[in-house]
C-alpha cells in the first residue's frame, strides 16, 4: 500500500522541493496538499491524486493519512506539527522544528511519548557538494581538518511581502532562522558538537526587521573552527566551502543545483538532476599541487527514500529530530536570547 502523504505549505518548499521528491517515490501517494493561493493552487493540479484543499484542519481531522509534511511559515510549525502528532500522524516538519528550542524539545517530547515517528527535513545533507566534501573528509585527502567556510548567499536587495522577509525573529524571521539550520546542521555531521559561539547578525536592507546579512564562528569540541556566512545582500558569493585541513584545501563553488532546477521544471528522476549542467568541479589543493575533483550528483530524494524505510520499520528515521533542537539551541546563543 502507498505511504498517503500530505503536504501543508505550497510555496517553496512544498513546490520545489517535497512534492517532486515524494513523487519521485512509487511508495508514496500524495492525496492532499494545502494552499490558500490560487496560484500554488493551479500548480498542484500536476499531482492529479492531491486534493487541494485551503485549510489544515481539514486534512488533520482525515484518518486516512500515513504522513503529514509540514512547510509552511516557521512560526507554524510547532502547532500544526503538535496537531499531527494528537493524530498519530507520522510528520516532516521543515526547518527548522520550532521558533525556539524549547518549543522544538516539546514537540520531540510529544512525539516519543506518543509512539509518533518525527522527523526534519535536513535536505542539504544530500547536496552533491557536501556529498563530495564529507568523501574527501572521510578518505582524509584533507588531513586533519582545522578550518570549515561555509557561504550561502545570494543577490535580493530590495525587500518583497513574503513572510520570510516581513517576520520578526520571535516568529522565526530573518536568514539565520532560514539559511542557519541548515549550514549549523553541515557543521554539527561533520565536527560534532559546539562549545562556543559568535556571531554578527546585520540588517542592510532598508525597513529589514530581521537580519539579513549573518555570520557564524562556532568552535567544536574537537577543535575544528567552523565559519558559516549567510546573506541576502550579497552582489558576488563566497565560495561555498573552503575547507582547510593539515594536508590540503577543499574548495567549492556555487549553490547545489536541485532547486534550481526544480524550478525550471526538472524532476527527481529526469537524467542529469542533480549535476550542475556546466560541469564544474571541486578543487584540491596543497603544497604539491592542485587537481579537479568531480561532484557527486545531489540527491535530495534520499530523504524520503530512507522515511520511507523507516515508516515500514526498515531502519532509522532520516534526520534525529534532536539534532535540529541543538541547531536552536545555537541559533539561540546567536540571538543572545
Amino acid at each position: 500500500m502507498a505511504i498517503r502523504t500530505a503536504i501543508i505549505g505550497f510555496g517553496t518548499g512544498g513546490r520545489v522541493f517535497h512534492a517532486p521528491l515524494i513523487a519521485s517515490d512509487p511508495r508514496f501517494e500524495i492525496v492532499a496538499i494545502v494552499t490558500r493561493d490560487p496560484g500554488r493552487a493551479s500548480a498542484a493540479a500536476e499531482y492529479a491524486s492531491a486534493e487541494v484543499i485551503a485549510d489544515p484542519e481539514r486534512v488533520l481531522s482525515r484518518n486516512d493519512l500515513d504522513l503529514v509534511v509540514i512547510t509552511s511559515p516557521n512560526e507554524t510549525h510547532a502547532a500544526l506539527a503538535r496537531r499531527a502528532i494528537a493524530a498519530r500522524i507520522p510528520v516532516v516538519v521543515d526547518k527548522p522544528l520550532g521558533v525556539s528550542s524549547a518549543e522544538a524539545r516539546a514537540l520531540v517530547d510529544e512525539a516519543e511519548a506518543a509512539g509518533v515517528p518525527l522527523t526534519v527535513f535536513q535536505n542539504r545533507r544530500w547536496d552533491g557538494d557536501f556529498l563530495t566534501l564529507r568523501r574527501q573528509i572521510d578518505d582524509g585527502v584533507l588531513g586533519e581538518v582545522h578550518q570549515f567556510d561555509s557561504a550561502f548567499e545570494w543577490w535580493a536587495p530590495q525587500l518583497t511581502d513574503r513572510w520570510k522577509d516581513t517576520a520578526i525573529p520571535e516568529a522565526g524571521g530573518g536568514i539565520l532562522f532560514d539559511l542557519g539550520p541548515h549550514l549549523i546542521d553541515q557543521a554539527l555531521q561533520l565536527f560534532g558538537d559546539v562549545v562556543e559561539v559568535h556571531a554578527e547578525l546585520d540588517r542592510r536592507r532598508l525597513g529589514a526587521r530581521s537580519d539579513d546579512d549573518s555570520f557564524l564562528s562556532l568552535t567544536h569540541e574537537s577543535g575544528v573552527r567552523s565559519r558559516l556566512w549567510m546573506s541576502a545582500t550579497a552582489p558576488a558569493n563566497r565560495p561555498r566551502f573552503r575547507v582547510v585541513g593539515s594536508q590540503a584545501v577543499f574548495t567549492s563553488h556555487g549553490l547545489d543545483p536541485q532547486e534550481p532546477q526544480s524550478i525550471a521544471g526538472r524532476r527527481p528522476l529526469d537524467p542529469g538532476f542533480g549535476v550542475h549542467d556546466d560541469g564544474r568541479t571541486a578543487t584540491i589543493a596543497g603544497p604539491h599541487g592542485e587537481h579537479d575533483v568531480p561532484l557527486l550528483a545531489g540527491e535530495h530524494r534520499a530523504f524520503y527514500r530512507v522515511l520511507g524505510g523507516a515508516l515500514i520499520g526498515d531502519g532509522a528515521l532520516p534526520v534525529n529530530s534532536l539534532d535540529a533542537v541543538r541547531g536552536l539551541e545555537i541559533i539561540e546563543t546567536a540571538l543572545g536570547r
